[in-house]
Order: structure tokens, then C-alpha cells, then sequence
């Protein structure tokens, strides 16, 4: 009967050779460089297992999350996965948890964190060896020590969490700027991300709104309201050396920001494409500069 390949020992050398050349392979170097195949099993957690993105993103209101992990999405292959989508849409399926949460939400209540957990881990469970970034949760430190454990027993943990540090004063001095297309979310900000067309958003062509809270009084509620919760919560996985790599990013703007976190997600995850389309844009660029620099000399 043969073995399977996950009862073996890590490093363990697998072919059809008699129980005595077997003996001689495991002494000798020199027998094993002349086997006609091998299979190598990697240790979990060695040097050679790829690195997977599994990613959360904590910032005050307005910090600029949504548009950097858009944008990564955009340029990598990873998925972006928003909190608020994925609820809409167990509400819009009808699932079980979706009827749950419906009618909390309905009720203008707060949907508990157990429900919240299951709406998640039910997408990223089927996500195992893809990057992904979650947007939205967790929010609270209840929610991140839920989903930590969570993510744990299933053997795909966290691997990186970017905590964006924009002073209060930026934020509130700017949301006046802001903008928003409501279907999809997507904000613009008329000092550094401004639309293609002035108040008509870039996808679709649709008419952009302001929120009813960006306001300077709602938008300091809210700020207290990130340092009361999320606060504990960035400090809770800093806590954790030993789990995932925790960074924060300064800056005023994503356009400040974005080269930071980019740098960041490439040297810690080295395997990560670039999208097709990213990697056209690149080398159209590269055909420019090679017949510039032809040109010029």
C-alpha cells in the first residue's frame, strides 16, 4: 500500500526502491544524487513554503483605507474583501446568518460580533492559499482576538497588519474635500484624488454625493470613537510578535502613503504577481523610456 505523502517525515526522500537501498539512502549522499526521482515534502512554516497576504488595514475615518486597498487590489493579485459587501450580501441570499443580521439591522441595532465572525470566516475559509485584504473588520479588540482565533485553528493566520497614522487635523481639515460614488463606495477627495470629470465618478460616470456625516462635528465623534476601540486593537497584535508582521505607515495622503505600503506588501511577500493588465502598463512605459533614451542619445 503506498504511503501517503503527508505521513511522512519533512525532507523525506519517496521512490520505489527495495527496503535495504532504502537503509543505504539514508547514509549515504551520494546514492540519493543518483535516484531517478524524488519527492520533498517542505516543512510547514520553512523557508521554501510561499507567503501568503492575509491582510488587515486600521486607520482613523478618512485615513485613506478604501482607496489604498483598492488600489492594491487593483494592481495585484489579491482580493479585497469589504465587511459591509459581504453582509449585504448574505442579507440579499437569504442564508441563515443573512436572516439573522437582517433583522437586527432593521432595527437600527449593532449586528454581535458572533454573527459579524461568520459573515467573514465563511469567505476567507474558502480562501486558503489566496491574498486577500479584509476591510471592515475587525473593528473592535473582542472582534480581533475572534477572528485571531479563528484564523488560527484553520492554519492561515494573519501575516500582515498596516496600521495608517494621519493626524486628527489632516482628516478634518480635508473631509470638506470629500466625495463619494454611494453604490460602490468608491471616494474621491478634491485635493489629491480628485474624479477625471468634477463631480461625476470615474467607473461609471454616475454623480458623486457628499456623506451626511463628513462634517467637522459628526467627523470628531468619530475620530474618538476609532482611538476608543481600534486603538487597543493595533496594540493588541503589536503585542504578538510572533504572529503577524505589524507596520505603521505616516503620512498625509494615500499618494504619501501608497509607496510606503507598497515597498511593505513586496518585500514580505515576494511571491505576489503584478495583474496582467498592471504588467502591460509597466512595459508600455518600459517601451517609452527605451525609445526616449534611444532618442535622446
Amino acid at each position: 500500500m503506498p504511503i501517503p505523502l503527508s505521513a511522512l517525515p519533512c525532507t523525506t526522500l519517496v521512490n520505489s526502491t527495495p527496503q535495504r537501498a532504502l537503509r543505504s539512502i539514508a547514509h549515504t549522499a551520494r546514492v540519493a544524487k543518483a535516484l531517478p526521482f524524488s519527492l520533498h515534502r517542505t516543512c510547514p512554516g520553512s523557508d521554501h513554503e510561499a507567503k501568503v497576504l492575509r491582510m488587515v488595514m486600521f486607520g482613523k475615518p478618512g485615513s485613506g483605507k478604501g482607496t489604498l486597498s483598492s488600489r492594491l487590489a487593483k494592481k495585484y493579485d489579491v482580493l479585497s474583501l469589504s465587511t459591509g459587501d459581504l453582509l449585504r450580501q448574505h442579507i440579499a441570499e437569504r442564508t441563515a446568518v443573512g436572516q439573522q443580521a437582517e433583522g437586527i439591522v432593521a432595527q437600527g441595532g449593532l449586528v454581535p460580533d458572533e454573527i459579524m465572525l461568520q459573515v467573514v470566516t465563511g469567505k476567507l475559509d474558502a480562501l486558503r492559499n489566496r491574498h486577500w485584504i479584509l476591510d471592515g473588520f475587525p473593528r473592535t479588540l473582542n472582534q480581533g482576538k475572534l477572528l485571531d482565533t479563528h484564523l488560527q485553528a484553520q492554519n492561515t493566520p494573519l501575516s500582515l497588519v498596516v496600521n495608517l497614522d494621519v493626524a486628527d487635523e489632516v482628516i478634518l481639515s480635508r473631509i470638506s474635500d470629500r466625495w463619494v460614488h454611494l453604490p460602490s463606495g468608491r471616494i474621491y477627495n478634491m485635493s489629491y484624488n480628485r474624479p477625471k470629470v468634477d463631480g461625476l465618478d470615474d467607473e461609471t460616470g454616475e454623480p458623486l454625493a457628499k456623506r451626511p456625516d463628513d462634517n467637522p462635528e459628526v467627523f470628531a465623534h468619530r475620530l474618538k470613537q476609532f482611538h476608543d476601540s481600534t486603538s487597543p486593537l493595533v496594540s493588541y497584535y503589536a503585542s504578538k510578535p510572533k504572529s503577524a508582521r505589524v507596520v505603521t505607515l505616516h503620512g498625509k495622503t494615500s499618494d504619501e502613503i501608497w509607496p510606503k505600503l507598497e515597498a511593505v506588501v513586496r518585500s514580505s511577500f515576494p511571491n505576489l504577481r503584478e495583474r496582467a493588465a498592471a504588467r502591460r502598463q509597466h512595459s508600455l512605459s518600459d517601451t517609452f523610456m527605451t525609445g526616449e533614451d534611444a532618442w535622446v542619445s
